[in-house]
C-alpha cells in the first residue's frame, strides 16, 4: 500500500493506493489521526489507485469519519472503482461517505 497524507486550509487530503489489508490499515489510521490533531474535522480519501480494501480498512475509514463528525465535519470518499466501489455499495458505506 502506498499513503500519503497531506494538511491544508481545506482539511487533509489522503490518497491511498494500491492493496490495503490489516496491517496496513493501523498505518492509515496512525497517519489520519495524527493529521487531524485536535481541529482537524474535513478529509478527502482519494481511493483511485486502490485496488483491494478488508474489512479492517473499511473500519479505519468509518472511524475516522466518526470524529469527523463528532466535529462538525465529515469525510468524502473519491475515486471509487471496481471492487473497492462494489464493496462500499455492498456494505451501503456510499450513504454514509459524501462520494464524489
Amino acid at each position: 500500500m502506498k499513503l500519503t497524507v497531506h494538511k491544508d486550509t481545506s482539511g487533509i487530503h489522503i490518497s491511498v493506493s494500491g492493496h490495503m489489508y490489516v496491517e496496513d490499515a493501523s498505518q492509515l489510521r496512525e497517519k489520519a489521526l495524527e493529521a487531524l490533531g485536535n481541529d482537524g474535522k474535513n478529509v478527502v480519501v482519494d481511493l483511485s489507485g486502490l485496488e483491494y480494501i478488508d474489512s479492517s480498512g473499511m473500519g479505519v475509514l468509518i472511524s475516522i469519519h466518526k470524529r469527523c463528525v463528532q466535529r462538525g465535519g465529515g469525510v468524502t470518499i473519491r475515486g471509487l472503482h471496481g471492487t473497492v466501489q462494489e464493496l462500499f455499495e455492498l456494505t451501503r458505506l456510499t450513504k454514509v461517505f459524501t462520494i464524489s
